[in-house]
């Protein structure tokens, strides 16, 4: 399998751990959306910019810019609708001119 490339993400999360109330901790299963996929989110559908310009801010090609998009809805669909927690980490970033943690 071939490396990732690095992916260049702007910022890092305010919060990185949201959960639905209704269920105690010990019950509660949860997902992880990686950086890259957080960042691919809030590019395509809070700024919503066109792939290709995402992609290209990212430093990535649109198709895998649409394979982490995909997957990251997938995620938090899963999340919303099978009330799971989501929490965000790792990920092949680098932030803001310094290397992000793997």
């Amino acid at each position: 399998m071939r490396p990732k490339k690095t992916r260049w993400v702007k910022c890092l999360p305010g919060e990185r751990y949201f959960r639905p109330k209704c269920k105690p901790l010990s019950k509660l299963e949860g997902v992880v959306l990686s950086l890259d996929e957080f960042e691919a989110m809030r590019l395509a559908c809070l700024e919503e910019m066109k792939q290709r310009d995402a992609a290209k801010l990212m430093k990535i090609s649109r198709p895998t810019f649409s394979r982490i998009v995909a997957s990251a809805c997938k995620k938090v669909t899963d999340a919303l609708v099978n009330v799971k927690a989501i929490r965000i980490e790792g990920g092949c970033c680098t932030i803001a001119g310094r290397k992000a943690r793997k």
